[in-house]
């Protein structure tokens, strides 16, 4: 019932009576009542004044599952949202309803993080109400060492949709961080449930600062609001996101990987630099010259020869 008050008064430019709006959402004016001043308890800016009824001002910085759907126009992403004000990881709270089989485009969203994590096990710094963190079940029909390229389907539809609604210039750094003069302003983490020959459903983890102060960041990262100079609406940009992920997974599904890696290399911070990636198995050091199908980083080693790689922490030299 508050998502259908909600979206009366927003749709409605003037003041509405509470007897118009009671009658048309078939409640009592009590009832009514008591669900506007829930509204107002969750943070909801709503003008009451008798004899004329009631007006939306405004809605609270949150990530409310109702504001996220408002207008949002997607088929499949986030049309099921389970919302938080704090978890220790979306990622372990979607992959709990992976396993119960909740359908593709499931959506977790939490205002904060306790146990945040990054690719490697590493902590992601989640400040309340400054980001966006969240966690999308997919089912890809798909094998799973094609898995990188979920990965870089994210990159390039977050960069567009921060290009878009921002004006800003955003660029990834292959495999997974997105980067805007050169400072980290989000990333993307992949998990994986599968079998040997098919994918039971991937998580695709995003975290992105918004409107982190400059002082709350470490020295290497950044956020929205340090670069603009001002506040941003976190639902805007979840929204945008939500729309380019889908938009990107149906050309990925329909036409396979090439659409996308042609996106991937316009936003490409890492293609044409030396650089050197160390994993667990090996370091290695060359140029960066290409992607793969697969979504690898082909890399020209000294000797002339391309290696693939599908993982690892790449530092840029030069």
């Amino acid at each position: 019932m508050l998502e259908k008050i909600l979206e009366t008064l927003k749709k409605t430019s003037s003041y509405i009576s509470g007897e118009e709006l009671s009658d048309r959402l078939k409640i009592t004016r009590q009832a009514l009542w008591k669900h506007i001043h829930e509204l107002k308890g969750l943070g909801y800016d709503i003008v009451a004044v008798p004899h004329l009824g009631y007006k939306f001002i405004s809605s609270p910085d949150r990530l409310f599952p109702f504001e996220v759907n408002y207008q949002l126009n997607t088929k499949v992403m986030g049309k099921r949202i389970y919302y938080f004000e704090s978890v220790s990881s979306t990622m372990d709270i979607a992959a709990q309803l992976g396993m119960q089989g909740l359908l593709e485009g499931t959506l977790v969203l939490a205002e904060t993080q306790t146990k945040g994590r990054g690719r490697l096990g590493r902590f992601w710094l989640s400040p309340k109400y400054k980001g966006i963190y969240l966690s999308l079940i997919l089912r890809p029909k798909m094998q799973p060492n094609c898995i990188a390229m979920l990965t870089l389907l994210s990159a390039v539809s977050i960069c567009e949709a921060i290009k878009d609604k921002l004006d800003l210039e955003p660029m990834i750094k292959w495999p997974n961080d997105i980067m805007i003069r050169n400072k980290k302003l989000g990333g993307i983490l992949t998990e994986l449930n599968a079998e040997a020959d098919r994918i039971n459903f991937v998580i695709i983890g995003i975290g992105l600062n918004i409107n982190n102060d400059k002082k709350s960041l470490p020295e290497s990262a950044t956020s929205i609001k340090e670069q603009i100079h001002q506040h941003v609406n976190r639902i805007t940009v979840l929204q945008e996101l939500l729309r380019r992920l889908e938009t990107n997974y149906l050309v990925f599904q329909k036409q396979g990987s090439y659409p996308i890696i042609k996106r991937w290399r316009q936003f490409s911070l890492t293609l044409g630099k030396r650089v050197k990636i160390i994993s667990q198995k090996m370091h290695l050091e060359g140029q960066a010259v290409d992607i793969d199908v697969d979504g690898g980083l082909l890399l020209r080693k000294d000797s002339g020869l391309i290696e693939k790689v599908l993982a690892g922490d790449i530092i840029h030299l030069r």
